[in-house]
């Protein structure tokens, strides 16, 4: 059975008593009669085709034509200025939303970093790690002051609607010890370049203790669908997967914030197994008692306060 005929296959066990010419018509907004064309093998679907009816019948597509060596990807665009940043935010606000639309969608979110999602809000924070991000992605970008770095307003809006995504599903995190490290190690280093004011980077470092206070909120609400475990034994890796009714998404970083993304039915089922492992021996912060709680985020907490006094000192030994 060739490529086309599998397709086909699996699109008929999607449908319900409907025509397969006429859907197939609809779906690609093409004649009757060219439709009819593909379906009894006269003429071959196009690659825009064949994407556009497995994203419209949600079948995947490594399912259909890979084998176990071979898996088939799709990425995230590739970030060189603030306008493909923006259609970075736009598409992932996009495609995260149609995968979790089904109401028993579950994203899981294994933290090396603190999860992106927590600097779309409009904050300094926010404006900073754009900053970072377009500096560190595009070699290029010139090297201003932070203080002088300007992003439009059509850029925050799409930050926020992926933020608001992020909030409306059921999430899982995994969190360890230096899931905070490198934005605190990036206020240092930007600051110690002469890209960042002394107060700018003070007001940076309370702004991610914010950060950890709305982390900490999240997971003490009941009526949450949000839960955050620690996980004392295991190196994160920013991997996220999206799991639902019907079908496994995978996204693997990349670069800062480049995603490979896949359906594989076996590569995803066994990151969803990995997840539940790590999960196993992870500590569930939301059920734990107030002094397990307290003991991580006062840590990370303490930990940027040593960073605040080191610029602190640093100071001092300027005058």
């Amino acid at each position: 059975m060739n490529h086309q005929e599998l397709l086909l296959k699996a699109i008929r066990k999607e449908l319900l008593g409907t025509s397969l010419n006429d859907e197939i018509a609809r779906v690609l907004n093409i004649s009757y009669d060219a439709a009819h064309r593909r379906v009894s093998g006269k003429s071959k679907f196009s690659i825009e085709e064949t994407v556009t009816l497995a994203n419209h019948f949600n079948i995947s597509l490594d399912s259909l034509f890979s084998n176990k060596e071979n898996v088939i990807i799709q990425k995230t665009i590739e970030i060189k200025s603030l306008k493909d940043m923006l259609n970075y935010f736009k598409n992932s606000a996009l495609n995260i939303a149609e995968l979790t639309n089904s109401p028993d969608a579950v994203l899981y979110y294994s933290a090396k970093d603190i999860p992106l999602f927590y600097f779309m809000e409009g904050t300094l924070m926010s404006k900073f790690k754009a900053y970072v991000w377009l500096l560190m992605l595009n070699q290029d970008q010139k090297k201003e002051r932070f203080e002088n770095f300007v992003i439009d307003e059509s850029f925050m809006e799409h930050m926020q609607k992926l933020k608001k995504v992020y909030e409306n599903i059921k999430v899982i995190e995994i969190w360890n010890d230096t899931t905070i490290n490198s934005s605190i190690q990036q206020i240092s280093y930007y600051y110690e370049a002469g890209l960042l004011s002394f107060k700018t980077a003070v007001a940076l470092y309370e702004d991610l203790k914010r950060i950890l206070d709305v982390v900490k909120n999240k997971s003490n609400r009941l009526d949450s669908n949000y839960s955050l475990y620690y996980n004392e034994l295991i190196l994160l890796n920013n991997n996220m997967l999206i799991k639902c009714e019907k079908k496994l998404t995978m996204f693997i970083p990349y670069t800062l914030l480049g995603y490979f993304i896949t359906h594989h039915n076996e590569s995803c089922e066994n990151v969803h197994q990995f997840f539940n492992m790590q999960i196993i021996s992870s500590k569930l912060l939301n059920m734990a008692g107030t002094r397990d709680q307290n003991q991580f985020f006062n840590s990370a907490t303490r930990k940027i306060d040593y960073y605040k006094e080191k610029l602190n000192n640093q100071v001092d030994l300027q005058f």
